[in-house]
C-alpha cells in the first residue's frame, strides 16, 4: 500500500493520511527524480537502549547514529535473518555492535577506553570520527546456520558514519547513495511535572535508481545529463534538512518527505515498526557453554557457578556447571549455536 502527495488539486494534504510516528521506517519513492529511500525517527526504541547502557553522552550519541544506520540498511534488504553492523578501531570507542533482526528488532552496545574517552572529552575531540579513529566497519547479513553469510568491509578512515556509508555503497554496489543521520535529546516533564530527558534519533537513506524510459532519438549524453541533474537535485534537497527536523516528533518522516519532495511527487509506502528487543536467551547461552571443554568451563567458574551477562541488554544468567546440558543432548550442532 502506498500514499502519494505532490502538486495539483489531487495532492493529498498532510492531515489526510496516517503518520507512522516514532520507531518506524517509512519507505519512499520520488519518481520525478528517479530516487527512492527510507526515512526513520527513533524515539522510545533508541531511548530505552541508551538509558539501559547509561554510557557517557558522546558514546551514547555515537551508538545512536550507528543504530539509525543499522535500521536504515537492515530494512532496505530483502531477507530473513540478522543484519549486523560492527566497528573495530583504534579510537577511544574501539567497538560498536548493532544488529537488526527481521522484521523489527534492534539492539546495540559499545566498548570504550574510559581514560582515553575522558581525555577526548576534555580536549573537545568527541566527533564520531574522532571517537572511532582508524579501523574497519563490517556489515554482515546472517540468514542462519544453513545459509551463506554475506559480509562487506569498509575502512574507518577518519570520516563520519554518513560519509563511510556513502563510500561503502559507491564502492560495493556502485549505487549513488546519500545518508543523513541525526541525534538529539528531548527535554520534557513527566506526569508529576519533574523535568526529564530522553534520546531521539533519525535519519534518511536516499538512492539514485533510474527507471525512466527516455524518448527515442535522445542521445546517451543527453540522457546522462538528465540523470545527473536529477541526482544533483536530490542531494541539494536532502542536504537542506536540519538535524532537528530529522528528530522532531512534531514533524515526522512523512511531513519531512513532503517538505523535501512535494514538487516532484513523493510516494510513501507502509512503514516497518522498530522495537528494542534482545534475542538472547538462557537456552542459547547454555548451548554455547555446552560446547566448551572442561578447562574452559573451569576457568569460567566463580563462586561455584558460571555467570554470563549479555552485553546488548545487560541480562544476567547463572548456571550450575554440574547441571549444564542435563536437559538436552550434548551434540555437535550445539557447538555452533550463537549466544545472540
Amino acid at each position: 500500500m502506498s500514499e502519494q502527495f505532490g502538486k495539483g488539486e489531487d495532492a493529498i494534504r498532510l492531515g489526510d493520511f496516517h503518520f507512522a510516528g516514532d520507531d518506524a521506517v517509512v519507505p519512499f519513492e520520488v519518481q520525478g527524480l528517479d530516487a527512492r529511500g527510507r526515512s526513520v525517527q527513533l524515539g522510545a526504541a533508541v531511548n530505552s537502549i541508551l538509558e539501559r547502557h547509561n554510557y557517557p553522552e558522546p558514546v551514547s550519541r555515537l551508538l545512536a547514529e550507528a543504530l539509525v544506520l543499522t535500521v536504515l540498511l537492515g530494512t532496505s534488504l530483502k531477507f530473513d535473518g540478522k543484519f549486523i553492523f560492527q566497528t573495530s578501531s583504534d579510537g577511544p570507542v574501539n567497538l560498536l555492535v548493532c544488529d537488526f533482526q527481521t522484521p523489527s528488532q534492534i539492539r546495540g552496545y559499545a566498548r570504550f577506553d574510559e581514560e582515553r574517552l575522558k581525555q577526548a572529552i576534555s580536549d573537545g575531540q568527541t566527533a564520531p570520527e574522532q571517537l572511532l579513529g582508524q579501523g574497519t566497519l563490517a556489515l554482515t547479513v546472517d540468514q542462519g546456520s544453513h545459509m551463506q553469510r554475506y559480509q562487506g568491509i569498509v575502512a574507518l578512515d577518519g570520516s563520519n558514519l554518513e560519509e563511510i556509508a556513502r563510500n561503502y555503497f559507491l564502492q560495493s554496489e556502485q549505487i549513488p547513495t546519500d545518508i543523513r543521520l541525526a541525534v538529539a535529546t528531548l527535554f520534557d516533564r513527566d506526569e508529576q511535572g519533574a523535568p526529564k530527558q530522553s534520546w531521539r534519533a533519525g535519519g534518511m537513506l536516499t538512492q539514485f535508481l533510474p527507471q525512466s524510459s527516455f524518448h527515442e532519438g535522445e542521445n546517451e549524453k543527453q540522457n546522462q545529463q538528465i540523470l545527473d541533474d536529477h541526482w544533483r537535485e536530490v542531494i541539494a534537497l536532502t542536504h537542506t534538512v536540519e538535524s532537528a527536523e530529522m528528530t522532531d516528533p512534531h514533524i515526522g518522516a512523512e511531513r519531512l518527505l513532503f517538505r523535501l519532495f512535494h514538487e516532484h511527487g513523493v510516494r510513501v509506502f507502509d512503514a516497518t515498526p522498530i522495537i528494542d528487543r534482545c534475542s538472547c536467551s538462557r537456552e542459547k547461552i547454555e548451548n554455547v557453554l555446552i560446547g566448551f571443554n572442561q578447562d574452559e568451563l573451569q576457568e569460567s567458574i566463580e563462586d561455584g557457578e558460571i555467570t554470563v551477562s549479555c552485553e546488548f541488554c545487560s541480562s544476567v544468567y547463572h548456571f550450575d556447571p554440574d547441571k549444564l546440558g542435563s536437559s538436552q543432548n550434548n551434540d555437535d550442532d550445539k557447538k555452533n549455536n550463537d549466544i545472540s
